[in-house]
């Protein structure tokens, strides 16, 4: 068991269900904090000529701003609005993500001479090939969720409805692909995140096989951290493309992630791309964090579960051929004679 990495201990399908498990249980715990983010992020930004706005147009200034709104405009349930949606997206983004990952990453090892980790170069590549992967089978999820989450309260639609409007409203099916682009751009987020995460633990915890809760979870938050800096303005894009156009537009969409990038910049400046950043990066702090503290606890549970498995098999197998060689004996003294 020394030295040996969890591809070698637990199957794909396994890091995949402990991957989309934490997933699931982080996400669900900071989803306010999500439509905030969302919020925020598709929002434009109010000139001083702007008219006073109704009371259907609602602006938010900050975080603390866009809870205390939402709350008095919705309820306490109006965070939690398509939850069930992004929910579902991200447990499949992530058994998505984690299975390619753990695939590639094992495809690779065996293809190795010396039993030497990847570079930090390797891994960000291994990454962004299991998160583009995981992306084109996941991203009509984030579409519809997205649309879910900026819908006003008389507006609201189910995941289906939703899906519906989007198919309708723009260019059919593949309306449920729209930012596809942006979102394998973005498939450095979690390249920069899981690949700082293995060689951040290396460095502070080498030779180790599981971490301890309060470990996995700084590991998960530093690197999730380095990660949301570095690609904010893509995620900004992203949101602005899987959204509906802001008034300005006058319904009409945008075409690209660039084109979007393009329209803020010149109606709020370069900093307009880092909007929403406090939040996003709050939520990504503890949702990296709980995710790999969850994922790591849940690791450990299928290593004690197939060490279990394992030994029981071995013991029946032990048992047959104790069988076996009972029964040889007894034949052979009838053979002789």
């Amino acid at each position: 068991m020394a030295g040996q990495s969890k591809e070698a201990v637990i199957p794909p399908w396994g890091l995949a269900v402990a991957g989309a498990t934490g997933a699931v249980i982080a996400n669900a715990m900071v989803y306010p904090l999500d439509i905030v983010k969302t919020r925020l992020q598709v929002q434009e930004k109010r000139k001083p000529t702007d008219a006073v706005t109704t009371s259907d147009d609602v602006h938010y200034t900050s975080t603390w701003d866009a809870i205390s709104k939402i709350v008095a405009d919705d309820g306490i349930m109006g965070l939690y609005n398509g939850m069930n949606g992004a929910l579902i997206g991200v447990a499949s983004t992530n058994f998505a993500y984690f299975y390619w990952y753990s695939v590639v990453r094992t495809l690779y090892l065996a293809q190795q001479k010396l039993p030497t980790p990847p570079s930090t170069l390797v891994e960000l590549s291994l990454g962004a090939v299991a998160g583009a992967v995981a992306q084109v089978f996941t991203i009509p999820v984030a579409v519809v969720t997205t649309r879910q989450q900026t819908q006003k309260k008389g507006e609201r639609k189910g995941m289906i409805d939703t899906a519906k409007d989007v198919i309708n409203s723009e260019d059919g099916w593949s309306g449920l692909w729209r930012g596809l682009k942006a979102s394998l751009v973005l498939v450095v987020n979690p390249a920069i995140t899981y690949g700082a995460y293995q060689r951040l633990r290396e460095v502070m915890f080498p030779g180790k096989l599981n971490l301890r809760p309060g470990e996995a979870f700084l590991l998960g938050a530093m690197s999730k951290s380095l990660a949301t800096i570095a690609t904010q303005p893509l995620i900004v894009a992203k949101v602005g493309l899987q959204s509906k156009p802001p008034p300005s537009r006058q319904g009409k969409p945008f075409k690209s992630f660039i084109e979007v990038m393009q329209f803020i910049i010149q109606n709020e400046g370069p900093l307009g791309l880092f909007k929403g950043i406090a939040p996003q990066i709050t939520k990504g702090l503890l949702v990296q964090g709980l995710l790999m503290m969850t994922k790591e606890r849940m690791e450990l549970m299928f290593i004690i579960l197939f060490r279990y498995m394992r030994k029981i098999r071995d013991e029946k197998l032990k048992k047959v051929a104790e069988m076996a060689a009972a029964k040889a004996k007894e034949t052979i003294p009838l053979v002789t004679k």
